[in-house]
């Protein structure tokens, strides 16, 4: 005889998702009263999980049929930047990086200049709505070329864990800051989630201006690999603060006028742009704001004293014969 839950569940229309996550519900407590394992519970959820809502497409492609395989590379990420990488180059020099870092940086400069105008030739120049946008889930020529790219992003979300690890290896732990690893271990996470579930819409307008903010960041550190002095660094700071506050407002305005974007991933984004950006307030504020109101004090105090030349920060590396100048420290973590 049927359980009561199951004559319930089978009473529900399943017409829309939510419908039939309600039925799952149902069920899924009729197991656990039967006895079932949670294991076998979370089993049973993810596989109706996928089965619902998650984007046919993604299943096929490397990393994408659970989110497993990204959370053991996150890991390793922590673990190496955290513990395995300082106990091996604890008694190790610095290594010399110079020519790596150049070619690096210049590769997520080419990159990101990709993905900015895929992002824009698939969607948002050619059709796609600045106050609401729901995602395409059919297979038309647009909505593919923006689930590729979705998937293209996730992956260079992993490529830059290269950050930090280049921090490790120069012996540059003080630039491993909390703001530094909660970015680079959560992205890939949020961005296995977007080409899994929503490849499209309003949850791509942030990694547009993202990736437009990554065209001048990865620029900034290639010069300063490569010695020179720029000047526009604390604009770059600026700049990302504005990015999150674009991305906050725009979370905001889908909520309150009842955008059919689902509400709970816009809710999430909303809480993510709002803990970046008050990380975000907290840097500027120690890097510019604090240290210019010391440097003026002791200045006054002191005048007859040069101030010491300000260590380096992101990227930071030894001066080259062309130039003796370093790059200042921003924000590395976007």
């Amino acid at each position: 005889m049927a359980t009561l839950t199951q004559m319930v569940a089978s009473s529900v229309e399943l017409d829309s998702p939510v419908d039939m996550i309600k039925s799952e519900v149902l069920l899924t407590m009729d197991d656990y009263f039967r006895g079932s394992s949670i294991s076998s519970l979370i089993a049973h959820w993810w596989r109706a999980l996928v089965e619902l809502i998650a984007d046919p497409r993604a299943k096929q492609l490397p990393f994408m049929d659970n989110p497993l395989p990204t959370l053991g590379m996150v890991i390793c990420y922590l673990l190496w930047v955290l513990l395995i990488g300082p106990m091996y180059m604890r008694d190790r020099k610095p290594m010399d990086l110079r020519r790596v870092i150049i070619f690096y940086n210049l590769f997520q400069v080419l990159l990101s200049g990709y993905m900015f105008y895929e992002h824009l030739m698939a969607g948002w120049v050619r059709g796609y709505s600045l106050t609401c946008q729901t995602v395409d889930y059919s297979d038309s020529p647009l909505s593919r070329r923006m689930f590729n790219l979705c998937y293209v992003y996730y992956l260079s979300k992993l490529s830059e864990f290269a950050d930090t690890v280049f921090f490790v290896l120069r012996k540059k732990q003080s630039q491993i800051t909390d703001l530094h690893v909660y970015h680079h271990s959560l992205t890939p996470i949020e961005a296995w989630i977007l080409t899994k579930f929503i490849a499209g819409g309003n949850a791509t307008l942030p990694n547009v201006i993202n990736n437009f903010v990554h065209v001048l960041m990865y620029f900034y550190y290639m010069l300063s690999a490569m010695g020179y002095k720029i000047w526009w660094k604390k604009y770059m700071t600026e700049v990302q603060i504005i990015q999150f506050v674009i991305c906050i407002a725009h979370c905001i305005n889908a909520l309150a006028t009842g955008c059919p974007f689902p509400r709970f991933i816009t809710t999430l984004l909303l809480i993510n742009a709002s803990i970046f950006l008050a990380l975000f307030m907290n840097f500027y504020i120690e890097s510019y704001k604090r240290k210019s109101a010391s440097a003026k004090v002791s200045a006054e105090a002191a005048p007859a004293i040069a101030p010491a030349k300000e260590v380096s920060g992101v990227q930071e590396l030894p001066p080259v014969e062309a130039s003796t100048a370093k790059p200042e420290q921003i924000s590395h973590s976007l």
